[in-house]
């Protein structure tokens, strides 16, 4: 018989001026997926690590554990705290990783990566309020600053606060199926899944509380996405003018009622390659794209691969 796999290791580096709710996301995430993952936090020195707040963290792991670690998190500090150059101990710290060890940077941990040179040539993503200051450091980096999250294969980079969430769940998901990524987003109450190409939160102002929301209509409209669901429909059943619904929906959501539609039939489309074996035309029916051809284009440009390719990666997960 076949042994029980032992769990991946994540080692989290802990910086100092470290966002202490970013430092806390590995352990929460994958500390709750059945044992999948055992998390270490370390130090580049084994020594407490000062947060941006008004505490001290205490760790018991220095650098060494790197030398062990499958994946390694670094996480975010506060903005003042970003190196203009690596200082020694990180720069030891990080060369302690394996060659064949996955990267995740939270926020503007990317700063780390980047002066450490291992976003060369790589698309990253980081807070937009530092886009342009790491786009003059690090030219060299392809920046996306409008998304959630970049995976690039080894390296994967987020944005700010919790698309440290977003990420980590997305790895979960990636090496082990939806099923345990959407356990683990209930057990820790956080919304399953957000695309990584999912536009970062900018200045997005928030509605009067006074205001009818679409929140109901939302929900209706996901229990009927086979259907052929009109802004008309939509408008109608929140009854609102169309003008008015398309204002209120873009103010609580932050897309447009079409671009929330497609994006959420293609996280349905992505479910059910992910759980089931249906055909696709079978799934394009079934998330309201009026054919598998039409499927097969959205999700090219939702997350850049075929279904019958993303299917492959998750079946090999199952």
């Amino acid at each position: 018989m076949r042994g029980t796999p032992s769990p991946e290791r994540v080692v989290v580096l802990a910086l100092d001026g470290v966002y202490p709710f970013e430092l806390g996301i590995p352990s929460r995430i994958f500390g709750a997926a059945d044992g999948h993952y055992e998390v270490f936090t370390c130090s580049v020195d084994g020594r407490p690590v000062r947060t941006n707040a008004d505490f001290t963290v205490g760790v018991v792991h220095g650098p060494e554990i790197l030398e062990t670690a499958d994946t390694v998190v670094v996480a975010s500090m506060a903005p003042s705290h970003i190196p203009t150059e690596l200082p020694a101990e990180v720069a030891a710290a990080l060369d302690r990783i394996r060659p064949d060890a996955r990267i995740v940077s939270i926020c503007t941990a990317a700063f780390v990566l980047a002066e450490a040179g291992l976003l060369d040539g790589r698309r990253a993503t980081t807070h937009w309020q530092v886009a342009d200051l790491f786009r003059r450091r690090y030219p060299q980096v392809d920046l996306d600053p409008d998304v959630l999250f970049v995976d690039d294969g080894r390296v994967l980079t987020s944005a700010g606060a919790a698309s440290g969430v977003d990420v980590c769940l997305h790895i979960v998901r990636t090496d082990h199926g939806s099923e345990l990524a959407n356990a683990v987003a209930r057990r820790c109450v956080v919304p399953p899944f957000r695309d990584g190409g999912q536009a970062q939160y900018i200045e997005q102002p928030v509605p009067e509380s006074s205001a009818a929301g679409t929140a109901a209509t939302r929900a209706w409209a996901l229990e009927r996405l086979d259907q052929p669901l009109t802004l008309a429909d939509l408008a109608g059943h929140a009854r609102m003018s169309l003008r008015t619904f398309v204002r209120r929906f873009g103010d609580e959501v932050g897309l447009s009622p079409g671009r929330w539609l497609i994006q959420q039939r293609v996280a349905r489309a992505r479910h059910l390659l992910e759980a089931s074996d249906l055909p696709v035309d079978r799934i394009a029916a079934e998330v309201g794209f009026a054919t598998g051809a039409s499927l097969r284009q959205h999700l090219h440009a939702a997350i850049g691969v075929s279904p019958q390719a993303y299917r492959r990666t998750f079946q090999r997960a199952r």
